[in-house]
């Protein structure tokens, strides 16, 4: 995706920000407005009723991995706080809700006997939302890999694929019920990549011919979920994966930066996006990332494969990238071909450092439809952190999440527009929880959690949000 012109300014917002009903219509009745979370971030009870340690729980613990040496061992204690959490997610009017399984709370060995008091949570959970009217959306791995099964290898082994197809089919089996939309993977370019190149995240390797493995396994054990769910699964469910995604601009016009774009685009897009719809990897990966490809046994390609009804998209900017030697204020970002720049004159940023792009959620949806043709979309993650501030006894002020959304809704609707279709959206995140390397130094809920007592404060994008949803019933 080559896409050059200067950014746009998002600096300028309007004077009033209270109301949801003036932006673009063209939503459809069914539109799932919802809000999105994960396990190991909120839960916490991570030593309780029988949950096993994963992988995070073991990273968090290195030196110097985390912020301050922070770990998800309490979290937002949503484990404790569901029925609260529930109802929070009923004042804000939402009509789904993406939240993850914990594997090692179900399976604490990763494969074998079940954990019956871990699953029975996520069964009260989705009862929970079902008589709240609120659409359950199952994610089955949101990188907390059961430790038992690192200790036997982990991603790095095609035995670890067998065994998420066997999580799978327990999950499914208690839940498939009354559970319509089933995601296998969250971000498998982030569990592949900063997990086994970048080191940055469980289980902390740097080593990229082993991202290469992990991310064939990872790969692989969609496949064969995919394939159990829809054995096991009625007719209606929904079954997909959800993907990160970066649309790559082009810095400049030079020959080298317009080669980077392809080369950034194989890498931070299409890695997966090629073998779950194309059935093969994209040409310049191996040699992009100078790595050897992976292992593939026969039929492997062919399980990736399997047919999908949905694609998650998870989106927060885009990427600028330029030809390497052009200039300094610019990252490889583990990448020596191409440089990624940091900070773009005129541009606005979220707490995370990244730049605010609405219109590259347009960009990514209307590719993804053109080129690859899911049956459906739905935007998984969308979200923003600030610096938000509660004073006991008022709210939390955070005008900058409400443009934020302003804007990416916005860019739903010209989407919609163009018959590309989008079934639903999910505001990352509901709570504000523990950000993995960033612990909880970043807030991107929706409600702002007071992590010393627990307490839950609607922040006024919270507010806006579930006023803009009532706008969309009337």
């Amino acid at each position: 995706m080559s896409i050059t012109g200067r950014p746009q300014d998002h600096r300028s917002f309007p004077a009033s920000l209270a109301g949801g009903s003036d932006l673009a219509g063209g939503f459809p009745p069914g539109f799932l407005w919802g809000a999105a979370t994960s396990a190991y971030q909120i839960e916490g009870a991570a030593r309780e009723d029988g949950r096993a340690p994963s992988i995070w729980d073991r990273f968090v613990a290195r030196p110097g991995a985390i912020f301050q040496g922070q770990t998800g061992e309490v979290a937002a204690d949503h484990y404790h706080h569901m029925e609260e959490d529930v109802a929070l997610m009923a004042r804000l009017n939402l009509r789904a809700y993406r939240f993850s399984i914990s594997w090692p709370r179900v399976l604490p060995q990763g494969t074998g006997p079940v954990n019956e008091r871990g699953l029975a949570f996520y069964e009260r959970l989705v009862d929970t939302l079902l008589a709240q009217g609120i659409e359950p959306l199952v994610t089955l791995y949101h990188w907390d890999l059961p430790a038992a099964l690192e200790d036997r290898g982990g991603w790095l082994v095609r035995e670890t694929a067998q065994a998420f197809a066997e999580y799978a089919e327990v999950v499914a089996r208690r839940l498939g019920d009354r559970v319509r939309w089933w995601l296998t993977h969250n971000e498998p370019w982030c569990s592949s990549y900063l997990g086994y190149a970048l080191g940055i995240h469980a289980p902390g390797m740097h080593d990229k011919q082993l991202a290469i493995h992990a991310g064939h396994h990872i790969l692989l054990s969609h496949g064969l979920a995919a394939q159990c769910l829809r054995s096991l699964l009625p007719r209606e469910a929904q079954i997909g994966i959800a993907l990160d995604f970066y649309p790559v601009y082009a810095a400049d016009e030079r020959p080298e930066t317009l080669a980077a774009v392809q080369q950034a685009d194989t890498f931070r897009n299409r890695w997966f996006l090629d073998p779950l719809f194309h059935a093969e990897y994209p040409e310049l990966l191996f040699s992009t990332l100078d790595v050897t490809p992976p292992l593939i046994q026969a039929n492997d390609l062919a399980v990736i494969a399997t047919p999908l009804d949905f694609l998650g998209v998870n989106y927060y900017s885009r990427m600028l990238v330029r030809g390497a030697g052009a200039g300094s204020a610019a990252t490889t970002s583990g990448n020596p071909s191409y440089e990624v720049v940091e900070r773009i004159p005129g541009a606005s940023y979220t707490a995370m450092g990244w730049e605010i792009f609405p219109e590259g959620l347009e960009v990514i949806l209307t590719r993804l439809h053109r080129e690859y043709a899911p049956k459906a979309l739905v935007v998984t993650e969308n979200g923003a952190a600030f610096e938000d501030h509660w004073h006991t006894g008022e709210g939390v002020h955070d005008w900058q999440r409400i443009h934020y959304l302003q804007l990416h809704i916005e860019a739903l609707s010209r989407v919609l527009a163009q018959q590309v279709p989008l079934k639903g959206y999910m505001v990352w995140s509901l709570l504000d929880n523990f950000e993995w390397a960033f612990g909880y130094s970043k807030r991107f809920g929706l409600v702002y959690v007071d992590y010393p007592s627990q307490r839950r404060i609607i922040k006024d994008s919270g507010q806006w949000y579930a006023s803009f949803i009532a706008a969309q019933r009337r």
